[in-house]
């Protein structure tokens, strides 16, 4: 079963997808496969191979990070969404 990596915000709307499955084994390498399936997110949102600065990920709902060395399980859900400031 692949990771599901869901997209919102302005990730969803630089990649025109509100998300794809992979196979990964980290984050950093589902960064990357999200990246070759859609050049347009990866522009935008990511820097040598990372989340920029005001980009975060969020693993099954109970944890935030942006390390590509998080790893990564089948069945795992990756939400990729705008760090935003404030309430």
């Amino acid at each position: 079963m692949p990771v599901r990596i869901e997209l919102y915000g302005i990730p969803r709307q630089r990649a025109g997808v509100d998300g794809l499955d992979v196979e990964a084994e980290n984050l950093g390498t589902a960064l990357e496969m999200l990246a070759a399936a859609v050049p347009d997110f990866a522009r935008s949102c990511l820097e040598q191979g990372r989340l920029k600065t005001g980009y975060i990920a969020n693993l099954n709902g109970h944890s935030f990070t942006s390390d590509p060395r998080t790893p990564l399980a089948d069945g795992d859900s990756l939400l990729i969404l705008s760090a935003d400031a404030g309430g």
